[in-house]
């Protein structure tokens, strides 16, 4: 767990710097979210349905965007982060649209140390679980945090689309679909902003779709669904084509970029 600290350490203080910059990018658009435009994309949106008076709980949340999105649709919201700068905007962002979210700032392996309640949701989506090097604990929390009939749900990446290096000219597959060995970058600039002059330094790893399942189904839930999908609503790879729906494909489409999760427990 010691060599996993120090990579949760750097992981943190680049989060940080992100937050600053993710702040003013034109992707996370912060001043249409002020005046009431919603970050939240079609797959989650037709998966959650009407959140209205649910308690829901968001993990790995950012600067809590899509938390506070849920809350102006009616959820109860409480987002969780490892960022300190991401969790201080978050609650900024709250009291300026006067919302009633909560924010924690902790390693979501720790969510139940400090969020005690139990939720009928537990949310999380796009780029989270590449950041956790063993899915079981996370597995473990979701269901310690669920109430009975609750209903766990991610959309993220596909784990095909982490077997690129996207450092290069050309994306190559360079990493293991099951690969355990961590994954270390140092690239400049983030996703939402590549002219950015910070350094991002990251170490990640990639999880199969099987160790997703089993990590939720020891831990005790039942899958309702597991779909994936060519189309992405975020144009963070590179030479994605937009499609007719707004959301972004690859040319040749022969691997999906995107899988749901919907999940219970019993």
């Amino acid at each position: 767990m010691t060599n996993n600290n120090k990579y949760f350490k750097t992981n943190k203080a680049t989060w940080n710097q992100k937050v600053k910059v993710h702040a003013k990018s034109a992707m996370y658009n912060l001043d249409g979210f002020k005046k009431g435009k919603s970050s939240l994309m079609p797959y989650e949106l037709i998966a959650l349905g009407d959140v209205n008076g649910k308690s829901l709980l968001h993990l790995q949340c950012h600067f809590g965007q899509d938390t506070l999105s849920w809350s102006r649709m009616g959820a109860k919201c409480t987002g969780v982060d490892l960022s300190d700068e991401g969790i201080k905007l978050a609650k900024q962002l709250n009291e300026e649209l006067k919302l009633d979210a909560k924010f924690v700032c902790c390693n979501v392996f720790d969510t139940s140390r400090f969020v005690k309640d139990s939720f009928e949701i537990v949310f999380t989506s796009y780029g989270v679980i590449g950041w956790l090097p063993n899915l079981k604990p996370w597995g473990k929390m979701i269901a310690e945090r669920l109430k009975k009939g609750g209903t766990f749900y991610m959309v993220e990446f596909h784990p095909i689309v982490w077997m690129f290096d996207y450092l290069e000219n050309k994306p190559v597959i360079k990493y293991g679909y099951m690969q355990n060995d961590v994954i270390y970058e140092e690239y400049q600039g983030t996703y939402a902003n590549q002219e950015s002059k910070m350094i991002s330094k990251e170490y990640g790893w990639n999880h199969g779709l099987g160790e997703i399942v089993s990590a939720l189904t020891e831990a005790g839930l039942h899958i309702d669904y597991l779909k994936e999908h060519h189309e992405s609503p975020y144009n963070v790879l590179p030479d994605l084509v937009e499609t007719q729906t707004g959301m972004f494909v690859t040319k040749d489409k022969l691997y999906p970029l995107i899988f749901e999760l919907k999940a219970s427990l019993l």
